[in-house]
This record gives C-alpha cells, structure tokens and sequence, in this order.
C-alpha cells in the first residue's frame, strides 16, 4: 500500500525575521555598539531638527518688501520669492525670460520623448545635438527673426549655471574618450600629445584654466580678433573635465579583458568599429559611476565663473546679499542655493543608479 505524502501547508515567516521589526533589530540593535550608536544619532537629531524646523518654518516669513518685513528670530524666505526670477535668469531682461522657458520646455519633450520613444531615436538625437543648440542660441541671444539682442553678460542666475553644465558636460564626455583612446594609443605623437594634455590640465585648478581663458587668451589672439567670455569660459570648463573624464574612460578601458580586443580582430573589424561596437559599450557600462561623479563634479565646480565676472546662480545670490534692504539674508540665500544643488546633483545620482539597474552594471546581490 502507497503512503502518500501531502505538503504542509507553508507558514509565514517569524515576524521578528522579516519586515520593519526585522530591519531595525539588524540594522540598528543588532549589538551593544549598534545600540550606543543608534541612541545617540537619535539625540543628535533631536537637537538638530526642533530648531531647524522652528527656524525654516515655525517662525519663518514668507512675504515683504525687505528685510524689515521679517520677524526675528525665523527665516526670512521672502528674500527669495522678491528676487526669485533674478536667481533663475540673472540679469536678463525680464520681458524675455520666456525665451529661457521656451528653450527649456523645447529641451523637456524632446528628452521624454527620447526616454518613452515616441520617435526614431537616430533622428531625435541629431535634433537634440544638432538642430536644438541652434535653436537655442537665436532664443537666448536674440537679434534675428525680431527678437531684441541680449547681451551674454547679461545671462546668470540658475540659467547660467544649467547652460555651463549641460554644454561643459555634453562637450568634454566626447572629447574625453578621444583623449582617453589616445592616451592607450600604440602611435607615439598621438599619445604623448594626449599624455602631455591631459596631465597639464590635471595639474593646475580649474580656477587657473578660468583665468587664462577669460584673461590671457585675448592676449594671444591676432588684432581684432577676439572670443566671447562666455565661449572662452566654456571652452576652459570644457578642456578641464575632459581631461578628467579621460581617465575615467581609460580605467574603463583597462577593465577589459584582452580577448574582447582579439575576438574583434578575429572578426576582421577595423580599430574604430572594434572601439565603438566591441570596447567602448563594455567600459562605459563599468565606469558608469565615475563618469556621472565627473558630471557632478563639472556642475558644482561652474560656482567659480564668479570670480571671473560671471553671475551664475550661487553669484546671483551673493551679489543679492549686498542689498541694502536684504541685509543679513545671507543664511536663507546659501540655504536655497544649497538646496537647488543638492535636488540636481541628486537626481543625476539616482538617474545614474537607474541606468545601471537597467544595463545591469556591477555584480549582481544574492
């Protein structure tokens, strides 16, 4: 006669093995030390938060004309709301900051529509690389089609700053893979011209480069002949995190293992289709995160075009702070700031995360 066997019915996990109780039992007490710890960052916050909060928003003042308006003893936030279009768009005429918001919402569905692919990818990327800069650069300088000529010393402000970085970091990601392929190049010029960039620019402060763009590169130009500030500030900003990036990529590179590069030769493919089709795809998914770091790096270093006479965001709101009848605003102006580039520099950390997940970058956790 056949014994049969019938599966126990499964029961649910202790509830001190899974869930919140669990996370807190391992993470937080799971030892005497763990315990000390966790007490005393809970009384750190307690003595950090209460007054921040009552400060930030208890006791804060959200409206007025100046600095009289606000009650002491709070944050006086209607510093920020009075200069608020100043901090986005600098000292651009305000009848045409709408040129700024139509550049910017042009820029917005072109890239949803390249994320949720609504069009042909090859064709959305010419236009976003190609046509959309063109576009741009009528609609922020004007003086054609009708629109009144604006002068780039008059752009700043958080709209100063999202140009630098967006151009800095779409310009220097390609330079820095050419640098970087030169640099393991088995042509000697090309790798020591590579060599020689790269470590010279990675020697001196980006402050220096700043300087000799905006300063001494007219010096060097032929009579009549001179760059906007703006497109030599770029350009210092530019060569500046190529070279970084460079290395990057190169450590990338390095990562490879040496059959990828003999499968490609067997394969009869020429160097530039072994690069782009075999090498570059695998070492940029492995230094994913160096990469978004030196974007992230570019973007909060672009603070130092002030010192060169340029009004970026974080400059806009210094010079803001020289207002007589905002004086003594200087917490609340550094606490916006702050706040702004901790959202951006943020979410290009978490869109990097995201990227990775996707590509399945790095090892996998069991």
């Amino acid at each position: 006669m056949a014994i049969e066997f019938k599966p126990s019915p499964s029961l649910p996990p202790p509830v001190n093995s899974v869930g919140a109780v669990a996370w807190v039992r391992q993470n937080l007490l799971s030892s005497p030390l763990n315990i000390f710890l966790t007490l005393f960052s809970f009384y750190i916050l307690y003595l950090l938060i209460p007054p921040m909060v009552e400060w930030g928003l208890v006791n804060a003042t959200w409206e007025g004309a100046s600095k009289a308006d606000c009650a002491p003893g709070g944050a006086c936030w209607a510093f920020i709301g009075a200069r608020f279009d100043q901090f986005m768009y600098g000292l651009y005429p305000p009848e045409e900051t709408w040129r700024i918001n139509l550049a910017t919402i042009l820029l917005v569905v072109m890239i949803g529509a390249f994320a949720v692919k609504a069009v042909n990818k090859l064709y959305l990327s010419i236009a976003i690389i190609v046509v959309y800069p063109v576009i741009a650069y009528i609609l922020f300088a004007g003086g054609v089609f009708g629109l009144e000529a604006v002068e780039t010393s008059l752009w700043g402000g958080l709209f100063l700053t999202m140009l630098l970085g967006i151009i800095g970091i779409v310009a220097s990601f390609p330079l820095g893979v050419l640098l970087a392929l030169g640099r393991r190049s088995n042509m000697p010029v090309a790798k020591s011209v590579c060599v020689v960039f790269i470590e010279t620019i990675r020697a001196v402060p980006l402050i220096t480069i700043l300087f000799m763009a905006s300063v001494m590169i007219p010096l060097f130009l032929p009579e009549g002949l001179n760059f906007n500030k703006l497109l030599r500030v770029l350009i210092g900003i530019t060569l500046f995190s190529a070279a970084y990036m460079a290395e990057v990529i190169r450590g990338g590179l390095q990562a490879i293992p040496k059959g990828q590069y003999e499968a490609a030769d067997a394969m009869g493919l020429t160097y530039w289709q072994s690069m782009v089709l075999v090498i570059l795809p695998q070492a940029l998914k492995l230094v994913i995160p160096g990469i978004v770091n030196t974007f992230i790096g570019l973007f909060k270093d672009t603070t130092l075009v002030y010192i060169v006479g340029m009004f970026d965001f974080l400059g806009i709101i210094q010079l803001a702070n020289h207002d007589a009848n905002w004086l003594g605003t200087t917490v609340e102006g550094y606490a916006f700031a702050g706040f702004i580039y901790w959202a951006i520099c943020f979410g290009m950390s978490r869109y990097s995360m995201a990227i990775e997940r996707k590509l399945e970058t790095g090892h996998k956790r069991n």
